[in-house]
């Protein structure tokens, strides 16, 4: 009987098949919710509410923030912590643990009008008339002094159920209405939040349907389209800073700004500046302070163009007219259809689009900046994917990982085939980048081909400090690290939570599933040192630290290509277990360990197991 030490490389490898792994490995080839410290695996920090409210910024029960695609942390010059995020249809701010709505307003209508409020008797829904309103589905509206109706009084936001004609809408009041008829008195106010027109409202990527989108003869007169080839891009923002103002860029749209100074009862307003109507995004260069548009309006031909890149003059934001007093400018790329993403680094600034990289970096006048070809075929796949740690930038593309450091290079990856096998082609702008340097970690979240609401729910991580890989599935539509305002990173689910990671071992109050199992391993063992012949595990010693308790799952095969897998457990490991002792017999046998319960945490040693020779029955 031969105790031996059950080593495995460290990593996540899945792009081999089983029994290769086991030869040149063994490997570990599945995981959730783990990562690799010091070559072994350990359960990764939990995550806990930082409110118990959802992102919404009004009291009303009928009104949802949406999807978070933006988070930014800064403190204000006071000292503040204040937190940007951005879902597809408001602009708000989390200060002192309340949300406060800043989104701006596209209509105030003051007053609507004699008793613009009209109620149905035990109905929720409420109609609302205002002429000409121009309002769209799920947009939102605030409304203020008006007076009950029928048990009903609109107070504060609400998101619009339904538009029956240019001049009427309904919203769903929080109390139900006790009579039939209208009201509200000759001073209310509504205030609409900005909406469709202004590239709001989108959730998630689709396909346009519309006249022209498909083959010629495609469908009737006045019909959808069954098929198209073009894509409509959801609703998301950019965020970055001019000194402690939020500067906000709503994809394809406007920029607006939110003048920190006038506190969190004031909206962002729209920026007064031509080139700024629509742009992809918008980002401050640094250090010389000029706001760069990136796929903008071209005032020059009176339309966006998404390969054009328009700086302002330095420090002023609003100046984009280039002059011989001034550093405004601007260039268009040549090598790609659209300007896909772009991250700031020290030296320059990274702009990736659709298929190539170019380095934007500020030489002063009269150039101001210059531009360079970095790689081609090399494109970012998101407006968000694209990270920089350490003037290293790692991004992913349509069907590879990248970095540049100093030169553009693939990123070998042993999950890659995993990853974009199984990777929603229709979502790919949800997809984003994470760093997590706490952990030295590269995360991209992408949503799945077996996601249920087409939202991310996989990631895939990178260590940059030792090149292993990982995988695992967790629910977040954005990510903010700790960049030295907090400790630890923020992130945002799909219900619109907002939460600290890496706090705790739970999933908030629950108990957080993940597990790890390996590949194939054969065990050198007396009379059978190539696999010939059948091995008897009949003990494992377990180690490393455990709290709570995890479950360990011995597999067994005769064969690689056996249908058949014999399962022996779970076993329950404590951290007073000294040994499991069972009967596993196979010429190749995989490791699971797994934990679900609340507090569970666990940080693998190096397993040994109790082997001897089985003979050839």
């Amino acid at each position: 009987m031969t105790l031996q030490a059950l080593t495995i490389k460290a990593g996540i490898v899945t792009d081999i098949d089983e029994y290769t792994a086991a030869l040149v490995g063994p490997y570990w080839i599945d995981a959730d919710k783990i990562r690799f410290v010091n070559g072994l695996p350990q359960k990764i920090g939990g995550w806990e509410k930082v409110t118990t409210t959802q992102t919404t910024a009004t009291s009303s029960a009928t009104l949802t923030a949406g999807r978070c695609r933006a988070l930014t942390n800064w403190r204000l010059l006071g000292g503040t912590d204040v937190l940007a995020a951005g879902t597809e249809k408001q602009l708000l701010i989390l200060q002192g643990g309340t949300w406060y709505d800043i989104t701006p307003l596209r209509k105030t209508t003051n007053p609507l009008g004699a008793n613009p409020i009209a109620t149905t008797d035990e109905s929720t829904s409420v109609t609302v008339t205002d002429t000409s309103h121009g309002a769209s589905v799920d947009e939102i509206v605030s409304f203020s002094g008006a007076a009950a109706v029928n048990n009903v009084t609109l107070s504060g936001a609400y998101a619009i159920v339904t538009v029956p004609n240019a001049n009427t809408y309904t919203v769903t009041s929080a109390t139900t209405a006790d009579g039939t008829g209208s009201g509200g008195g000759s001073s209310v106010k509504a205030e609409y939040l900005i909406g469709k027109d202004e590239g709001m409202l989108e959730p998630s990527a689709a396909l346009a349907l519309g006249w022209g989108t498909g083959t010629w003869g495609l469908s009737t007169w006045g019909t959808a389209r069954s098929s198209s080839s073009v894509t409509l891009e959801l609703s998301m923002w950019s965020f970055d800073l001019w000194g402690e103002d939020l500067l906000a860029t709503v994809h394809n749209f406007q920029t607006y700004r939110w003048d920190a100074s006038a506190g969190v009862a004031t909206r962002a307003t729209v920026v007064s500046a031509s080139e700024l109507t629509k742009s992809r995004f918008t980002q401050v260069s640094f250090p010389d302070r000029h706001l760069v548009a990136f796929g903008s309006y071209n005032t020059s031909t009176s339309a966006q163009d998404p390969m054009f890149v328009q700086w302002s003059d330095q420090e002023d934001y609003t100046t984009f007219t280039p002059s011989t007093t001034n550093t405004a400018g601007n260039q268009r790329l040549q090598i790609g259809t659209k300007i896909m993403a772009a991250v700031p680094t020290r030296e320059e600034t990274f702009i990736g689009t659709d298929e190539a990289m170019y380095g934007m970096q500020f030489v002063g006048p009269p150039f101001i900046f210059s531009f360079r070809l970095l790689g081609t075929g090399c494109g970012p796949i998101s407006q968000r994917c694209m990270v920089n740690e350490g003037d290293v930038v790692y991004w992913m593309g349509r069907d590879n990982f990248f970095l540049f450091d100093g030169q553009v290079k693939e990123l070998p990856s042993p999950v890659q085939y995993h990853v974009y096998d199984n990777l929603n082609q229709q979502q790919q702008q949800k997809v984003f980048g994470a760093l997590n340097r706490k952990f030295q970690e590269i995360l991209f979240f992408y949503v799945s081909n077996a996601s249920d609401d087409d939202e991310p729910d996989k990631y895939v991580a990178f260590n940059y400090e030792t090149g292993t890989w990982s995988i695992g599935s967790l629910p977040r539509t954005a990510w903010h690290d700790a960049f030295g305002v907090r400790t630890v990173p923020y992130a945002t689910d799909i219900d619109g939570y907002l939460y600290n990671q890496e706090t705790g071992v739970d999933d908030d109050t629950s108990g957080m599933s993940s597990y790890i199992e390996s590949s194939a391993v054969e065990f050198d063992v007396q009379d059978s040192p190539d696999g010939t012949n059948l091995f008897m595990i009949d003990r494992v010693v377990p180690a490393g630290t455990i709290t709570g308790s995890v479950d360990l799952t011995i597999k067994s095969k005769k064969y690689p290509n056996d249908s058949v897998e014999t399962s022996k457990g779970p076993f329950t490991i404590a951290p007073t277990t000294s040994k499991v002792s069972l009967r596993a017999k196979g010429r190749q046998m995989k490791l699971r360990i797994a934990s679900s319960a609340v507090g569970d945490n666990w940080e693998l040693g190096t397993f040994r197991v109790n082997v001897r020779p089985d003979g050839l029955r």
